[in-house]
């Protein structure tokens, strides 16, 4: 109990909400302290504002957001207050505001966090209106506010500089050790493996926004500020970490076949599954040891296992009618255990620091910067989103059109603070149907919930000091839990926030009414503007997704070709084809879990996308196999029957692409070449036949490393030369 305790006050996501309660508190309590009670609450709530737009980055990218965020809040501020009393320009103006400011997000991430910054401060400030020379005194206050919040954010920043980060990476050694459980449940003989290979395909779009997350800290710190040995050292475990990934994904094996194959040795499999648990294991306590600030140490050995494994191996080999196939399918899974454990150790050494920093290729490092997106803002990328095929344009146009909506509403309605209405679309309306009728369903949960529990509070304790105890309370849990959970992050919230009303407002059962009725006034609105105005269903989008996914698998292979055929050391050209594979697949998945939560009449053909995810996460699997074979073992030149055959996947690959891309699919023209194709293909293996011939008179060792070579390297063609003729059909049967 204890220990769960220690790692959730220990967590990202509390850490920043103890920034903005820190932020927001101060002021407000120092100022009334002083005698300038009509100016704190300002002050704190230009810091509550801001606070959105502290995305973790580097020092002078995030001091950046955060000034611009400050400036927006401010000057969105003082135009609804210039405006307010001109009504036949205020809410045209303002309308026009909120979609200008949602349209910012076309610059990523940070700009999107920046644009809802001042979105709220647009809801805020039609309730907290001021006039004459007040206007510009509030504005000036709220930037203030803003201001504090950024110095108190990079001190913070400067006191535990690495924190964040040694979390994230906590997060992904959690995710990861998830992942390799998986996989290991594979190995046992009555796995559900289609539910299995599910559970991956939904965790990868996890670990792929951990990924990029520590890209973006890891990589940017580096290229922007030179990198620090603590900041290498991280680096190299999160790369570590990346090609433990790429490894778990190359052991793609017929898992069904082997337990046929090895029926009198299951003693051999039953050894490789508690080689991979205990790896699993090792991560997740890694984990847990990083998040309590515990040394790193095991009491188990994987190398004891590891051992165990060779052992059963060797037993198997020297067996009278082992078949040598067989030993080369088990001598892979060994290599592959001895890679893992490797690079966990690596993992391992980098936190305790018993590891050289020269275990990371200077050149490859030079070139971090390549894995990141360059932060800059053209306005031709704005422009070039104003048209109906953007979903950031459509989502704007539905947010504006929902705003004045809330606008017309309040005027018709006697409601007590339409603001709420305004902040409630503001909060939950997303992009996709999905996410904000889930969105619309947890807020008015935990609106009603925060309700009945701070009346409850109300009705027993009615001292100042004890009601501002359990603001600031329920205030911190409140901006912990919205990005965990958000009906709970409502809930406390909505708790704070009544118990401040209740503060300054004497009639506080009003408050209760109207902040339910509000809150549910808007959650309509958001639901029905995202279902009416300009919808993006996910079906819309899901091909763009898929096409995606197949140009990065090709262009992966296509690395992984020049590697066979040059040798040498791993270019970083091939690192990105590889990063791209991996966040393709996830994009693809995560729309695929987008299309699940709308409408089932918007569900179209949704098995089919599936489909084409499986096929594209399988056909990555094995791409990743070849490759890690290739960067681990001594290969011999690449034959013509190699070079033809990736010819041939990389033709179907481009069929795919292009019949996506085309208004009418061409399933017959698929379908009239399977003949063609298979026929082709057997002459590509009788050509391999003929030059396996020409390595028979070498001697036994060179023999038996080329055959182990020829074996994996055909069958892994044969695999992906079947995956990329059904990837072909599949995309073809695809009418979306």
């Amino acid at each position: 109990m204890l220990q769960k305790l220690k790692e959730f006050t220990d967590s990202v996501n509390f850490t920043r909400a103890v920034v903005v309660t820190v932020a927001a508190v101060l002021p407000a309590v120092g100022l009334s302290l002083l005698g300038y009670s009509d100016i704190a609450f300002t002050v704190a709530l230009g810091a509550l504002l801001v606070y959105p737009a502290d995305i973790p980055s580097n020092m002078p990218h995030r001091i950046r957001g955060l000034l611009v965020a400050a400036v927006i809040v401010a000057g969105s501020t003082l135009m609804v207050n210039l405006l307010y009393d001109f009504k036949w320009l205020f809410y045209p103006l303002v309308t026009l505001l909120v979609f200008f400011l949602s349209m910012l997000s076309v610059f990523g991430q940070r700009a999107t966090m920046i644009s809802f910054s001042g979105l709220l401060a647009i809801a805020l400030g039609t309730g907290h209106l001021h006039s004459g020379a007040e206007m510009f005194t509030n504005a000036l206050l709220m930037f203030g506010g803003g201001l504090f919040y950024m110095l108190l954010s990079v001190t913070f920043n400067i006191l535990s500089p690495y924190r964040y980060t040694e979390l994230q990476i906590a997060d992904c050694l959690r995710l990861t050790s998830k992942y390799l459980k998986l996989r290991g449940d594979l190995w046992t003989a009555s796995a559900n493996r289609d539910e299995i290979t599910k559970k991956q395909l939904d965790l990868q779009v996890e670990i792929n926004t951990i990924h990029d997350n520590l890209r973006e800290v890891l990589m940017r710190n580096r290229s922007n500020a030179g990198g620090s040995t603590r900041n290498r050292r991280m680096l190299l475990a999160f790369i570590s970490l990346v090609e433990i990934l790429e490894l778990a994904l190359s052991t793609s094996f017929d898992h069904t076949t082997l337990h046929q194959k090895f029926d009198g040795h299951s003693e051999i499999l039953n050894t490789y599954q508690n080689l991979a648990y205990n790896m699993a294991a090792r991560l997740k306590k890694m984990s847990r040891d990083i998040i309590v600030k515990r040394k790193l140490n095991t009491k188990h050995s994987l190398k004891e296992d590891l051992v165990s494994f060779r052992n059963s191996v060797t037993q198997y080999a020297k067996a009278a009618n082992s078949a040598a196939e067989n030993v080369w399918m088990l001598m892979s899974m060994q290599h592959y255990a001895e890679n893992q454990i490797r690079k966990i150790d690596i993992i391992e050494k980098s936190f305790t620091y018993k590891l050289s920093l020269r275990y990371l290729d200077k050149n490859r490092y030079k070139e971090v910067y390549r894995f990141i997106e360059p932060e800059y803002f053209p306005l031709k990328t704005l422009w070039d989103n104003l048209s109906f095929s953007s979903a950031i344009f459509r989502l704007s146009l539905r947010l504006a059109l929902s705003i004045a909506l809330g606008f017309v509403i309040g005027a018709l309605m006697p409601l007590q603070n339409v603001y709420w209405i305004l902040l409630t679309i503001v909060v939950i309306m997303r992009p996709g149907y999905g996410l904000t009728k889930k969105r619309s369903y947890h807020r008015i949960a935990g609106t009603i919930l925060g309700g009945i529990i701070a009346f409850a509070f109300l009705s027993v304790f009615h001292q100042p000091v004890i009601i501002g105890t359990l603001a600031i309370v329920a205030m911190l849990l409140g901006y912990t839990f919205t990005a965990i959970n958000y009906r709970v992050g409502a809930t406390f919230i909505t708790i704070y926030v009544i118990f401040l009303y209740s503060m300054l407002t004497p009639d506080i059962n009003k408050v209760i009414q109207y902040r339910v009725l509000d809150t549910l006034v808007g959650a309509l609105l958001a639901f029905l503007g995202n279902y009416f105005f300009w919808p993006s269903w996910e079906f819309m989008n899901v091909p763009g997704f898929i096409k995606k996914a197949i140009e990065a698998n090709q262009e992966y292979l296509k690395q992984i070709a020049q590697q066979y055929n040059k040798k040498g050391a791993v270019t970083t050209e091939y690192r990105l084809a590889r990063k791209n594979a991996f966040v393709s697949l996830g994009n693809l998945m995560s729309s695929y879990q987008r299309m699940l939560q709308e409408p089932k009449s918007k569900q179209k053909q949704q098995h089919h996308v599936y489909k084409l995810a499986v096929l594209n996460h399988t056909m990555l699997s094995s791409l990743a196999s070849m490759g890690t074979f290739i960067q681990n073992h001594k290969t011999y030149e690449a034959s013509p029957f190699f070079n033809k055959t990736v010819t041939k996947i990389l033709d179907n690959l481009q069929q795919a692409v292009t019949l996506i891309s085309m208004d009418v699919r061409a399933e017959a023209a698929v379908k009239g070449q399977d003949d063609e194709a298979a026929q082709h293909f057997n002459e590509l293996k009788n050509i391999r036949a003929k030059e396996l011939e020409t390595v028979a008179d070498e001697n036994e060792d060179e023999y038996n490393l080329k055959m182990e070579e020829a074996h994996l390297i055909t069958e892994q063609l044969a695999w992906l030369n079947s995956l990329s003729e059904r990837i072909a059909k599949s995309v073809a049967n695809l009418k979306i």
